[in-house]
């Protein structure tokens, strides 16, 4: 059997313990995704224009910042290991960035000169929360090539960290609620749940750091490929390497393409239960929760499905799924609350694929890279990745913003009531519920049907490996 060779049969405590480390991650993802856009227009009450900007600045500092982190993480030399060292030390500045991103500082009375230091302000914590968290999870994310080699398990791997993103997205919006409704100021409740998810996502980190090191020690014992090669290219090299593969390539615009709409998605979900539809503001998170709740339920017979099926019949299966519902929202009238919670739970049904699927891909395309060029860096992969997720958030919410502040969307001024919206603004909001995500969704589906790395192509691919002396027999993990 192909697992036994490998000797890559993952035990429940590592799966247990790699998908713990996403929940910091999740949390941290879905609280900006969700909050962050509609925080800073209707909390700091910063224009919609300024807002998508200051989001889109710091991803495109991300756009040399991830890469290079992966590259250096790729040859850290550490007892904590190339992985685990950058988890640890970069734990702290990511949780007390985290909070800074949720203050609202009062530089000045002036309201054009505060909107100007607020602006700047939010930036500059946007650029540096970012780089600490690519500091801390992209390293976290390179681990799955690390942990096993098996197809199957990669897979199951990567599921238990949807898993763990999904549920922790979900705990994240329930606690957001509860708080909410228990703070009434606007800046307090924010401020409150970051600092309740700063500390949680700092113990998250180190539990998933004792769970995954023992199995980390045995592949690292047992493949040599994981140890740091003084002959391997340097990072622009590197870089040119990885940008010539043609498989990379596909799966990025999978990527791209899918978490565009995830994200325009889950940025215009705040305006369109609040503006369109007439609810109270707790009422998006609920919704946001019949979504993430249906894909996280989803996620087992998914999984199932791809084992039987392959990951990309899955994808093609669940992208359907959720442009309908975009659709059906856009066509949701206020009043019809029971019609638009339905249409969540059918997009949550299809946003799952997208959590479960790219990921799964990744690391066969790397198997890919190492027997295309002899070289196996998780890192910069993993790197490219990252940078392109927050190219895709960047871009969505700054559409998002630019659309708002174009159709003449009136922010809400820091501890007034809100305004009431042009019509302009309404129709921006329902087409940006809508048309944005489904572009998205067709093209991931094109990326998704030219990908060439099937189930059996892997195979293949390891068993090329596995002739050239790259994949040496490993005993089976005994625990």
């Amino acid at each position: 059997m192909q697992s036994d060779y490998l000797g890559t049969k993952l035990n429940f405590k590592t799966k247990l313990s790699y998908g713990i480390g996403e929940i910091g991650a999740s949390i941290f993802v879905t609280i900006r995704a969700f909050f962050q856009l509609f925080f800073l227009t209707n909390v700091a009450g910063l224009n919609p224009s300024l807002a998508g900007t200051v989001l889109l600045i710091g991803r495109i500092w991300d756009a040399v910042n991830d890469p290079v982190i992966g590259w250096l993480s790729d040859r850290t030399v550490s007892k904590w290991g190339k992985r685990h060292s950058w988890m640890l030390w970069g734990s702290i500045p990511f949780a007390s960035l985290s909070v800074m991103q949720w203050i609202v500082p009062n530089f000045s009375s002036e309201l054009q000169l505060n909107q100007i230091f607020l602006f700047w302000y939010y930036a500059a914590i946007s650029l540096l929360a970012d780089t600490a968290f690519s500091a801390v999870f992209l390293p976290y994310l390179a681990l799955i090539p690390d942990l096993t080699q098996d197809y199957h398990e990669r897979t199951g791997l990567n599921g238990f960290k949807a898993a763990f993103g999904l549920g922790a997205g979900i705990f994240a919006l329930i606690v957001a609620q509860i708080i909410f409704a228990k703070i009434s100021n606007p800046q307090d409740k924010y401020l409150m749940m970051a600092i309740a998810f700063a500390i949680l996502s700092t113990l998250t980190i180190f539990v998933c750091i004792w769970g995954t090191r023992p199995q980390l020690r045995l592949m690292n014992k047992h493949i040599s490929i994981n140890d740091h090669n003084d002959n391997s290219p340097n990072l622009i090299a590197q870089m040119r390497i990885v940008l010539s593969n043609i498989p990379f390539l596909i799966l990025m615009g999978i990527y791209l393409c899918s978490w565009i709409a995830v994200q325009t998605n889950s940025a215009i979900l705040p305006y369109f239960v609040v503006n369109w539809m007439g609810l109270p503001d707790q009422h998006f998170a609920q919704a946001a929760i019949a979504v993430q709740g249906t894909a996280l339920i989803m996620m087992i017979p998914w999984s199932i499905l791809s084992q039987r099926l392959g990951k990309k019949a899955v994808y093609f299966l669940g992208i359907p799924l959720w442009a309908i519902a975009q659709i059906g929202l856009f066509l949701v009238q206020p009043g019809q609350v029971v019609l638009m919670y339905g249409l969540a739970v059918l997009a949550g049904a299809g946003i799952s694929v997208v959590y479960l699927i790219p990921g799964a891909m990744l690391p066969d395309v790397i198997d890919y890279e190492e027997l295309r060029t002899g070289q196996r860096q998780e890192g910069v992969f993993y790197g490219f990745v990252t940078q392109l997720l927050k190219i895709g958030i960047a871009i969505a919410l700054f559409l998002v913003g630019k659309t708002l502040d174009w159709s003449n969307f009136i922010p809400t001024i820091a501890e007034n009531s809100p305004p009431i919206q042009p019509e302009s603004a309404l129709w921006a909001i329902r087409l940006m519920i809508s048309l944005v995500p489904i572009l998205a969704l067709l093209g991931g589906i094109f990326f998704a049907f030219v990908y060439p790395i099937s189930r059996l192509r892997h195979e293949e691919i390891l068993l090329k490996l596995r002739e050239l002396g790259l994949r040496p027999q490993i005993p089976l993990n005994p625990h």
